[in-house]
């Protein structure tokens, strides 16, 4: 068993720590939002994550999990301290690094022995000198440590089982000893290991991001080929998949990438490299062709009412940025929803997790408690969100129950055969035959 702090319990520190705890450590998760911590200690998750509130009680009534305020009481008897706070996007597009900063700080000042620091932060390339840095100057007296970096690479939705069965756990340290010793932490996992220095594995993490970004816009771009040609880009992505040199992943098109990781991390190597005088056509060209699907989803909405949603009443099928969270951050949905208020239409939803979170983000959107109160009345419906419930809705009914039954399908998720016999003028993403008779 081993002492483990983690700082920060937003969506990659409570999942690092609660698996972390499963696999037989004690950890403290650390927080400064104290009504964050309150509700934690009272089993009140922070996030919606399937399994995770089940996987913090069980650690917490076992006593390998508990949730603290003070640094003095999380690193009492620290060996490992992973450092996962939030690096928000700046103005500019940059890392917002203030929260790494702090969390830093408050490290060197309660430190009472020797610690391996870890980022799991994705954290701009040379972040780990910096807070090696920051540690050492701010030490009322000097105490041995390393900073090793470890990078996230969980998806929200799956996160559990991403960390419980990783493809890869990379590992960069200018310290063989500490790095030796995370991936010891690691090895309960059985995957492969990298080992390399701090700079390589925080390039690792953000490489590995833009390169998926890239992927789907790359796919959303053959998609508006593929619906000029008259081809169906789903099967051109399944034929493309069973290359094992491009893989069948993130190949979906659709209204493309959002959430926490992918917009701030493309911005972030894009300005890093900027800062360097570097150009990013391919970075820059991505970030393009996946903000531009949200402008098409609300076009081609007009174009199935006529050319205009001006008056029309449109409802979205989801609003969370993908399905099994309920994160809102950078959601497609906001952006459709706000370009449909700007052209005169009046907007419902309904997601069945990110209600609650789209109620400050989205005031003038109507809120609806299920998908078939929100449809009835509606001239169009817009499927934002790939959520399960959605492709075992009762479509007969939901067509009985509109005022016109035009679906712009973003997502791909139903069969345009079907929608056709149903009675639906519809229309989804890169399928050729959307401008067939």
């Amino acid at each position: 068993m081993k002492q483990i702090c983690v700082i920060g319990v937003g969506y990659v520190g409570l999942v690092t720590g609660a698996c972390f705890a499963d696999l037989g450590n004690r950890v403290v998760a650390l927080d400064m939002n104290k009504k964050r911590i309150e509700n934690l200690k009272q089993g009140i998750m922070p996030i919606y994550e399937p399994g995770l509130d089940e996987l913090v009680k069980r650690n917490v009534k076992a006593g390998r999990l508990s949730f603290t305020t003070s640094y003095a009481e999380a690193l009492h008897g620290c060996e490992f301290i992973f450092i996962a706070v939030g690096t928000p996007s700046g103005v500019n597009g940059e890392a917002d690094l203030q929260y790494v900063a702090a969390a830093a700080r408050s490290i060197a000042q309660n430190m009472t022995g020797p610690l391996i620091i870890i980022n799991k932060s994705t954290v701009p390339i040379g972040t780990g000198d910096w807070v090696a840095d920051i540690v050492r100057s701010a030490q009322p007296k000097p105490i041995p440590f390393s900073v090793v970096s470890c990078p996230e690479f969980l998806r929200e939705g799956t996160a559990i089982s991403d960390f419980m069965n990783p493809h890869r756990i990379v590992i960069g340290s200018l310290d063989k000893e500490a790095a030796n010793k995370v991936a010891e932490l690691h090895l309960p996992l059985r995957a492969p290991i990298v080992i390399t220095d701090l700079r390589t594995a925080e390039m690792i993490k953000y490489a590995s991001n833009a390169f998926l970004a890239t992927k789907i816009s790359f796919i959303n771009e053959i998609a508006e080929i593929c619906e000029a040609l008259g081809a169906d880009v789903k099967e051109v992505a399944a034929g493309m998949g069973y290359d094992i040199r491009i893989g069948k992943l993130f190949l979906d098109a659709g209204l493309g990438w959002g959430g926490s990781c992918f917009p701030k991390d493309v911005r972030a190597l894009a300005y890093m490299a900027k800062e360097k005088a570097l150009e990013t056509p391919i970075l820059d060209a991505a970030v393009k062709v996946n903000y531009r699907q949200r402008k098409a989803a609300v076009q081609r909405t007009a174009e199935l009412l006529g050319g205009s949603v001006k008056g029309k009443t449109i409802g979205l099928l989801g609003l969370a940025f993908k399905p099994n969270t309920d994160d809102m951050r950078d959601a497609p949905s906001i952006d459709i929803a706000h370009g449909l208020i700007e052209s005169g239409a009046q907007v419902r939803a309904y997601d069945p997790a990110a209600m609650d979170a789209a109620r400050s983000i989205l005031p003038a959107v109507d809120l609806f408690d299920d998908p078939y109160s929100m449809a009835e009345g509606c001239d169009a419906l817009i499927v934002v969100t790939e959520w399960n419930e959605f492709k075992q809705l009762d479509l007969e009914r939901i067509k009985s129950l509109m005022r016109t039954p035009v679906i712009f399908d973003g997502r791909n998720i139903y069969d345009p055969i079907l929608m056709k016999q149903l009675g639906f003028t519809y229309r989804s993403v890169g399928r050729g035959y959307n401008h067939q008779p």
